[in-house]
């Protein structure tokens, strides 16, 4: 190899002209392999052939383990060619390329281009291009054909944009498969007149995870089933001749025992609650209802509680003690063992013209106190450094809650539902939501939920009877 190499500068693009260049220059770059590299080519070309996508298939394919698509060693080949040999200016004639083994994930791969011929009255250079892993065999060789530009190019290095790699829904989606473990729950799916609260309680059950009890006017759930192109004639249906009648019947299956949970259709929040929380009959316990969203922001490492952001408009300080148990219970039902809760106001600090401060601070001091039991509380706390632990250093907060707060309580309802809200539609998340503190939980859906969020709101369900149940068995041992 000729002493002649060109490398990468970091921060300028510099180019070898058709005059400059000589039999045997050549230029490399060195590229370890990761997932998001394949995940990313994947993304850009379509290419989704599950040796390179599917981690199941690729181990029982015929190299046992998850390998790079074959251009993307050529989409390599092609950076160096255009940044750094010949560089700026360079166009791109031909390529042939011979695939020798693969590249799997981690593996460190040096590509080289180096001038093997040069035709200076036509202005073409050809390169030969290879491909080696960390043990120096080689992947992928051939050789390239390129107009070499002509004049000299010296240019700054153009700065890219940051790329991330997000699964938006993928912790409703493990929420949902941890959930299918308990078998399907009976629960009362209350006025499902349109098709998308049928076909979500449709896919609920198709999945495992709850077995439909369908209430409501029948001739209006047939319909919907007949628009949704769906068969329901193996679901038990409980005809009401509205929805109001529906909301009644439905409280009065869970009271008989006869369903373990609610899930809303199309009906107004306050006319399901109103037959749930009525005091003839309904589902109340000695602890005040609320409403818990699980929120599944893409690219958050973990999923965050909302509450409450549905039911109580302006709790007192003893409906936010309900309140915030209801959601230490629900996060403890979905596996988080300890969870830190995070009272939220506008400020950190506790100032007697801010109520929701005092309350925030007189909650933390309940848990310490034990009258807020199984997770950890603080406030007040603001949004970002509830959240985000750089945002709580620079204020110097001091809290194990503070940057890694799983549930987020808010002041009152509207600022909740404000804030679950626009992260749902301003940063793409996914969300699902229960009623807890009732003697069964209500997936209180809204109307315009996807399938995804349906089913998240089932297991939500799922999960916390099945927790409530492993409780009761403790306590009878």
């Amino acid at each position: 190899m000729s002493p002649n190499v060109t490398t990468s500068d970091p921060e300028i693009l510099e180019n070898r002209t058709l005059d400059e260049l000589k039999i045997g220059d050549s230029a490399c770059l060195v590229r370890q392999l990761t997932e998001q590299d394949i995940q990313l080519f994947a993304v850009m070309s379509g290419d989704v052939n599950p040796a390179h996508v599917d981690q199941e298939f690729a181990h029982q394919d015929i190299f046992h383990k998850v390998i790079a698509h074959g251009m993307w060693g050529g989409a390599l080949i092609s950076n160096v060619l255009g940044t750094q040999l010949p560089g700026p200016g360079t166009i791109y004639l031909s390529q042939d390329l011979r695939f020798e083994r693969p590249i799997g994930l981690g593996d460190t791969i040096t590509i080289t281009v180096e001038v093997t011929a040069k035709d200076a009255e036509q202005g073409r250079v050809t390169l030969a291009c290879r491909c080696a892993n960390q043990d120096g065999n080689t992947a992928i060789e051939g050789e390239a054909t390129v107009l070499a530009p002509q004049e000299k190019i010296r240019r700054n290095r153009i700065k890219l944009p940051e790329v991330s790699i997000n699964h938006p829904g993928s912790h409703l989606r493990a929420l949902i498969e941890s959930a299918q473990a308990y078998g399907p729950l009976a629960t009362a799916v209350v006025h499902p007149v349109d098709t998308a609260s049928l076909l979500g309680a449709l896919r609920a059950a198709e999945a495992g995870l709850i077995e439909p009890v369908l209430v409501g006017p029948e001739a209006r759930i047939q319909e919907a089933a007949k628009t949704a192109d769906i068969d329901i004639s193996g679901f038990r249906l409980e005809a009401t001749p509205h929805s109001h009648a529906a909301a009644e019947r439905a409280t009065q299956l869970a009271g008989a025992g006869e369903v373990q949970a609610l899930m809303k259709g199309s009906l107004h929040t306050d006319e399901l609650m109103g037959a749930a929380l009525s005091r003839q009959g309904g589902l109340r316990t000695e602890r005040r209802a609320s409403h818990v969203f699980i929120v599944d922001v893409p690219g958050f490492e973990r999923p965050v509680f909302i509450t409450d952001a549905a039911i109580n408009i302006a709790p007192s300080l003893d409906d936010k003690k309900d309140i915030v148990q209801n959601a230490i219970d629900l996060a403890r039902a979905v596996g988080v063992t300890e969870p830190k809760v995070a009272v939220l106001s506008a400020v950190e600090t506790v100032a007697s013209s801010m109520t929701s401060t005092v309350e925030a601070a007189a909650l933390a001091k309940m848990a310490d106190r034990g009258q807020i039991k199984g997770g950890v509380v603080d406030g007040p706390l603001a949004f970002d450094n509830a959240i985000n632990a750089e945002a709580a250093k620079t204020k110097g907060i001091t809290s194990s809650v503070a940057g890694h707060a799983d549930i987020l309580v808010a002041p009152d309802l509207e600022a909740g539902n404000m804030a679950a809200k626009q992260l749902e539609y301003m940063a793409s998340a996914k969300v699902a939501g229960i009623v807890m503190g009732t003697r069964v939980p209500i997936a209180l859906t809204s109307r315009a939920d996807d399938e995804l969020s349906r089913m998240a709101s089932g297991a939500l369900a799922s999960h916390t009877v099945a927790w409530q149940q492993g409780l009761k068995e403790i306590a009878d041992e």
